[in-house]
């Protein structure tokens, strides 16, 4: 879910030439950059923990605001929407003004939504709040991959941090699912809100004197408002009909209408942008093979994480009835171990064998987890059934997310390092989105033409999540077969940059300075 949607490893990222491109830096100005990673996981952590502590909350939510079941969804989609519609934008302005700026406006107008959604008095306040807070999302989390990839030009160093990135990103999901359980049970549901208050506030204090502003492109040739609001728009029309796909299904002329508006103002950016000496989105950015091909191998990598996630919790509470508490200890394994290969194992190896040799066995590992919980029925068991899978599953998200970000930020200039984490982050967002909606129908579907055919009501919804699990696993495939096909040449350069005396500091396809200090 994010959102949710939301860096590199690899061939250092060109730097503007007013920034110096230099060894890791000694003493106070190095820790300020390790203190500033933590800033910006900081902001990551709340919009990863957004994205599923509020469903543990939903039924508290309806009982007090007098939600009916149709509009209850819009405490979700409102998010969702604006999440999704504003990552590309924001990124690219922190390209042109700052992403320092952008990243602390973002943090700002996200704890300022939260509160509102933990004050809200009826459905419309916390509604609107909650678009708010989506808005606050995508613009502080546009930037943060771009940020770490101008902090820490050296390899080594960049391994570590998209590690912490990683494992931020990945465990605040289910961690999320822990708090929510802990939070709505114990206190009530404005505390899941309430939660990101202190996190803000801290997260935005230490961003103001640690993290470091970026010469920005500039406004001075004026903005590309037109492409800004046909980009925007289709973004925000397409992403409306696909969280509302579900009640309104994917034949309907409301599904089918609002998603062919979208795909024409596309097109009309498209031919926009080819138009202007100053694109919001200079197209050449697409012809950057390995930043297209990694982040279409992501989508597939996340569509099936969305499938564990979703199916994995409703199976645990819905065939095994499990409280939303212990569903979240179900998944921590799952959190530490992603934890323990992002403190320096996945970096290391990438380091020492290049992302080719790392990325193809965490694919397979999470093929394999997807396919083994697929043959899970009403009687299984968690611990010989569920947690074995859970962890296959967990090694191998650790071991390909890192290698996958680090190809597509590769080739990437420094100057259009935000366009890029946006596209990035909207690529995870579309493919996760519209890939759960997808296999969730397709899982329904198969349950209700079950139940049709005289099987019990158990045994029928448990054969949908297993042909979830599979469609998952399917989509991880492709995503292996892209790898092996569009990324070899990329993830072979990446390698041999890493494995030169260069590889800690160098521009993308310049040489290295014979002496470091000379950067």
């Amino acid at each position: 879910m994010t959102a949710p949607a939301t860096a590199p490893v690899a061939a250092p990222v060109t730097a503007p030439a007013t920034a110096p491109v230099a060894a890791p830096a000694p003493g106070g100005a190095d820790r300020r950059r390790w203190i500033a990673l933590v800033v910006v996981c900081m902001a990551m952590l709340m919009n990863a923990l957004d994205s599923s502590i509020v469903n543990v909350a939903l039924p508290s939510i309806q009982k007090d605001l007098d939600f009916t079941q149709s509009d209850l969804t819009w405490v979700v989609d409102a998010y969702l929407i604006s999440f999704g519609s504003f990552l590309l934008l924001a990124g690219r302005l922190g390209d042109l003004v700052g992403r320092k700026k952008v990243f602390l406006a973002g943090v700002l107008l996200f704890t300022v939504a939260s509160v509102l959604c933990a004050v809200s008095p009826d459905q419309g306040t916390l509604i609107a709040a909650r678009f708010a807070q989506g808005l606050g999302g995508a613009v502080s989390s546009s930037v943060i991959i771009a940020i770490i990839v101008t902090e820490f030009p050296d390899q080594a160093e960049r391994a570590r941090a998209m590690s912490a990135y990683i494992l931020v990103t990945v465990g605040g999901g289910s961690l999320g699912l822990l708090a929510g359980g802990v939070l709505t049970q114990a206190v009530s549901w404005h505390w899941i809100f309430l939660i990101n208050l202190p996190i803000g506030i801290l997260t935005f204090g230490l961003g103001v004197y640690l993290i470091e502003e970026n010469n920005g492109l500039g406004l001075g040739r004026g903005v590309d408002v037109t492409g800004s609001l046909l980009v925007t728009s289709s973004l925000l029309v397409g992403i409306y009909a696909i969280v509302t796909a579900a009640t309104h299904g994917w034949a309907s002329v409301h599904t089918v209408g609002y998603g062919g508006a979208a795909v024409i103002l596309l097109v009309m950016f498209f031919v926009v942008e080819a138009r202007r000496s100053n694109p919001i989105m200079p197209l050449r950015i697409l012809r950057i093979r390995s930043l297209v091909g990694s982040s279409v191998v992501r989508g597939c990598l996340f569509i099936g994480m969305q499938v564990l996630f979703f199916f994995g919790a409703l199976y645990l509470q819905q065939i095994r009835g499990y409280s939303p508490l212990r569903t979240g200890l179900a998944f921590l394994p799952t959190t530490i171990v992603v934890a323990a290969l992002s403190m320096g194992i996945v970096s290391r190896l990438l380091l020492r064998f290049g992302p080719l040799p790392v990325v193809v066995p965490g694919l397979l590992a999470a093929l394999a987890g997807l396919l083994m919980l697929a043959r899970a029925d009403e009687h299984t068991s968690y611990a010989a059934g569920l947690l074995p899978p859970l962890l296959i599953l967990a090694v191998g998200i650790a071991c390909a997310t890192v290698p996958l970000l680090s190809l597509a930020m590769a080739d990437v200039p420094a100057a259009d390092a935000g366009l890029a984490s946006g596209l990035v982050n909207v690529s995870i967002w579309l493919s996760s989105s519209v890939g759960l909606a997808v296999v969730s129908s397709v899982a329904a579907s198969r349950t209700k033409g079950l139940v049709q055919d005289g099987h019990s009501a158990a045994s029928a919804v448990v054969s949908g999540y297993q042909l979830g699990y599979l469609i998952g696993a399917g989509c991880v495939a492709v995503g292996l077969l892209i790898v092996l096909t569009v990324l070899l040449g990329p993830a072979r350069a990446v390698a041999t940059a890493m494995a030169s005396p260069a590889g800690g500091g160098a521009p993308a396809g310049e040489p290295a300075p014979a002496d470091p200090a000379a950067a």
